[in-house]
């Protein structure tokens, strides 16, 4: 493993567990310390996207016109000032909704600018014909902390309570600054610098007029948009309504990390024996109707299928998040890089938070459970765009091991 790859590796390690160590414990501290209902989880989990939406488009192109590294440490120190201010306030009694929802956008802006620099900065760390086993890698390691931070910060919630959890995270948000700090890897930024509209334009040129780009976007923002109406209000069905501990509530998160970890782990032998487009294609089908498995959500059995469903569902997100995103990087030149990610991470976190208010409509209109059946089946019918693309996603990457 190249040295600056490791020091990113490790670096991402911190980071993903304290993101997801937030990703529980800031909706739990606002039911439990706020009272907070529906409508309020909804949009505080919205926000962190949706500010996507205003910024998202400018970041790809200042992205590609500075040094990626500076970028990702100076968004790991805002995100750790966000979180210690919650706890700050806790203590003082003063926390509030208000400021939940800012330093959620605040954590939104943060992760929006590290991942664009992130994905922009592995080609060059690693080389194109080792991008899917570097993505495999820190996919898993994704996955890994999405399984063991969602788990532990709902043990750890309930013994210590979210704001010391939340300060946990910002202490990991250091830890990868100071790793990304070590890496010695020369950046030049481009020396042409045109105008920042101009290369806007090009870089949506680029993504739209390309039919593999935009049917891995589309299928990205259905699946986006589906995973947030089925859990966003999990809190809310798991903790109030069927009375579960909140342990649970992080358990039942990490059945899709677990998930995810599998897929990702499996993704590069699955290229192999199917080809990269092959594996893509074939479990995107196979895996499509357990989405509808998952707003079966209830005491008893219904507890383990609707997990169960959620699993397998996360084993076709594990893979998609190896092979697409290389898919990505392979058909995009360097310098178009921060630009076509960011064009990506506006579509799909934008979905993100489109989920979030669709959740906190559909709970406050029609109940928890409904928006648990759209999630579902919304999961289950992502697989439609890249059937449109089916023989072009065939062609790329890996072939297949005859």
């Amino acid at each position: 493993m190249d040295p600056d790859f490791r020091r990113l590796y490790v670096a991402a390690f911190g980071s993903q567990f304290g993101t997801q160590l937030s990703h529980v414990a800031l909706p739990l501290l606002a039911v439990t310390a706020l009272n907070a209902g529906p409508g309020e989880v909804g949009l505080l989990s919205s926000l962190a996207t949706l500010t996507v939406l205003l910024v998202g488009l400018p970041a790809g192109v200042w992205v590609d016109r500075v040094r990626r590294r500076p970028v990702m440490v100076a968004m790991d120190v805002l995100r750790a000032l966000a979180m210690v201010s919650v706890t700050a306030a806790w203590w003082m009694d003063a926390l509030t909704m208000p400021q939940l929802y800012v330093v959620a956008i605040v954590s939104g802006v943060g992760t929006l600018f590290f991942d664009v620099a992130s994905h922009s900065l592995v080609p060059s760390l690693v080389g194109r014909d080792r991008l899917t086993a570097a993505n495999s890698l820190l996919v898993g390691t994704t996955s890994a902390m999405y399984v063991s931070g969602r788990s532990v910060s709902g043990v750890l919630t309930q013994v210590f309570g979210a704001p010391l959890v939340l300060l946990l995270d910002a202490v990991t948000y250091a830890w990868s600054a100071l790793w990304l700090r070590g890496i010695r890897a020369v950046e030049s930024p481009p020396a042409v610098r045109e105008p920042i509209g101009r290369q806007l334009r090009e870089g949506l040129r680029f993504l739209f007029g390309n039919r593999v780009l935009v049917a891995i976007a589309a299928q990205g923002a259905m699946a986006n948009l589906g995973f947030p109406l089925a859990t966003v209000l999990l809190p809310v069905l798991l903790v109030r309504e069927l009375a579960f501990p909140e342990w649970v509530f992080g358990a039942y998160l990490a059945a899709s990390g677990v998930g995810a970890l599998v897929g990702s782990a499996c993704a590069h032998l699955m290229a192999r024996w199917l080809g990269q487009g092959g594996a893509v294609w074939v479990l995107s089908l196979a895996t499509a109707p357990f989405g509808l498995l998952v707003p079966l959500l209830d005491h008893g059995i219904w507890i383990w299928l609707s997990a169960a469903g959620f699993f397998v569902v996360s084993v076709r997100t594990g893979v998609n998040n190896v092979l697409l995103v290389s898919f990505r990087q392979q058909l995009t030149p360097d310098t178009m890089l921060g630009r076509m990610t960011s064009i990506m991470q506006v579509i799909l976190m934008g979905a993100v938070g489109m989920g979030g208010l669709l959740a906190a409509g559909v709970g406050e209109l029609w109940g928890v459970r409904a928006t648990l059946w759209a999630g579902g089946i919304v999961i289950a019918m992502s697989w439609l765009p890249l059937a449109t693309v089916r023989s072009e996603i065939r062609q790329l990457g890996l072939p297949a091991r005859r």
